[in-house]
């Protein structure tokens, strides 16, 4: 047999096995036939998770579990920034923090340094009443090392059933003191309103101009408002300052129930508009329970979802002026549809509209007077309202704070004292009586 074509025919054999390969191969990729439907993709789903599962060279180490969340996180994570997939912990942590309430010790951490620590025990909690300090380091908890965890994982095993203990080893370098407590968890509120203290009390200054801060949109975000307005109300307030920098947003039914106790009855709040259905939520309240008072909203690029639909709802309606800076644009609607293995679904399913039918999402609310403040001012004044206030920084950053200068604040008073001022000016205006004959 001679070469010269015997060459040129195991060349033609090689490129004619690679074709069918190559045919084989994208003909598995993409079916002529192939439907867009469930069944058929989740025949290929399987099929993947099935080869991933025995072929992986560490595939003995993944449960079907992992491996079919993982895909939902990735799917649910492509659809836009505010959807998610929840497994069962994730779910009800977020039950825990809409309810405003969880089982835990009342101690609030953050990473400093690389280290989990604590930055204000909650007044009479498990954690508070042990003698925990801001400042204290977790450094284990039930005698394993916290120091290569996240935070949230922290976090996690900090919480749990009301009633079941927990130990912690807590190190307050300031003395060398490293001390295991073995605290009992309970049952912790959050605060969702709270003074120009961070406290509860609501104090109304000289000009008598009340100020309450909402930090979010749970469920007792309402009733404490209800409270907060009671208190200042009693003590002569005039006008009214709201605080919804920072403002995370949370519960839709919230931001209408915040709002119709500043409007009239069935005065429409906000709007949403999805794939499948149009509602409008109206003010169902006693009617505005200030009476016409002057308010003025804050707000700034924190303040987002249900926190914009208070300020859109206030401003469209001219019952309040905004002051501050552009908000987030955030606009909307969540969704969450429980799994029947304790993990959820968290999908966008509509957008808010204002009552003027100006829609939030990726716009935000531009305020009624503008006032920027630089990061640095910024960054102070979000460290003046973390939990524990300035109580709860190093002394090193105590210092490097220095005076907290709020000017959109005092933009904010000032404007009420102006409109109070007209107020009177104008009552005192009154027309001479001209004599007739």
């Amino acid at each position: 047999m001679k070469r010269s074509w015997v060459y040129p025919l195991v060349l033609a054999v090689l490129l004619l096995n690679l074709a069918v390969g190559a045919k084989i191969y994208l003909g598995a990729a993409r079916p002529e036939n192939h439907q867009d439907t469930a069944p058929a993709n989740l025949a290929v789903f399987a099929d993947a998770l099935e080869q991933i599962r025995t072929e992986y060279v560490d595939g003995q180490n993944l449960t079907y579990q992992q491996l079919v969340y993982s895909a939902l996180k990735g799917m649910v994570g492509k659809l836009d920034p505010h959807s998610e997939f929840l497994d069962e912990v994730s779910y009800q942590q977020l039950q825990d923090d809409t309810e405003g309430q969880f089982g835990g010790l009342g101690l609030v951490v953050k990473m400093v340094g690389g280290y989990v620590t604590v930055v204000a025990p909650m007044a009479a909690s498990p954690g508070g009443r042990a003698g925990i300090l801001a400042g204290d380091r977790i450094i284990k908890v039930e005698g394993r090392s916290v120091d290569k965890l996240a935070l949230t994982d922290v976090v996690k095993l900090l919480r749990g059933q009301p009633d079941t203990q927990v130990t912690l080893t807590i190190e307050r370098s300031a003395v060398g003191l490293v001390k295991d407590y073995t605290l009992t968890r309970a049952v912790i509120q959050m605060d969702m309103v709270k003074d120009i203290n961070d406290q509860k009390e609501f104090p109304l200054g000289a000009d008598q101009i009340g100020y309450l801060r909402i930090l979010q949109f749970g469920q007792q975000t309402a009733t404490e408002l209800e409270a907060a307005l009671t208190k200042l109300q009693r003590q002569g307030m005039k006008g009214l300052v709201l605080d919804l920098r920072w403002n995370p947003g949370g519960l839709l039914e919230q931001a209408v129930a915040v709002c119709e106790k500043f409007l009239p009855r069935k005065q429409l709040v906000v709007s949403t508009e999805g794939r499948h259905l149009v509602e409008k939520y109206y003010a169902e309240g006693r009617g505005d329970e200030l009476k016409g008072l002057p308010i003025v909203v804050l707000a700034n690029l924190g303040s987002a979802s249900a926190a914009e639909i208070v300020t859109g709802c206030l401003q469209d309606l001219h019952r309040a002026v905004v002051i501050g800076e552009k908000t987030f644009g955030k606009g909307s609607v969540q969704t969450i549809f429980p799994l029947d293995d304790k993990s959820a679904l968290k999908l966008t399913v509509a957008k808010y509209y204002t009552p003027a039918h100006n829609v939030i999402h990726q716009r935000g609310i531009t305020p009624d007077i503008v006032v920027p403040i630089t990061d640095t001012e910024e960054a102070a004044l979000f460290r003046r309202h973390m939990p524990g206030g300035f109580g709860a920084l190093s002394a090193a950053e105590r210092a490097g704070a220095g005076e907290v200068v709020d000017e959109q604040l005092n933009r904010a008073t000032d404007l009420i004292k102006g409109l109070l001022l007209y107020e009177t000016l104008k009552g005192d205006a009154k027309p001479e009586k001209v004599a007739t004959k």
